[in-house]
């Protein structure tokens, strides 16, 4: 997957504060997301993110 820095990212799955989207803050072989709704703010391995994505909107 093509995933960059500012991207932001639609979950499968809603966090508890009801918001689908986080913004991509880190990436590697974890990403560091940040939910766009409250911003609360999450490190998870890469593969546990990717199986999880169902949109990225690009930040052109």
């Amino acid at each position: 997957m093509d995933i960059k820095v500012g991207d932001r990212l639609i979950l499968k799955k809603a966090h508890p504060c009801g918001s689908y989207e986080w913004e991509v803050l880190r990436i590697g072989a974890d990403f560091r997301l940040k939910c766009a709704g409250c911003g609360h703010q999450i490190m998870a391995p890469r593969s546990q993110i990717e199986k999880k994505i169902k949109q990225i909107k690009t930040n052109t």
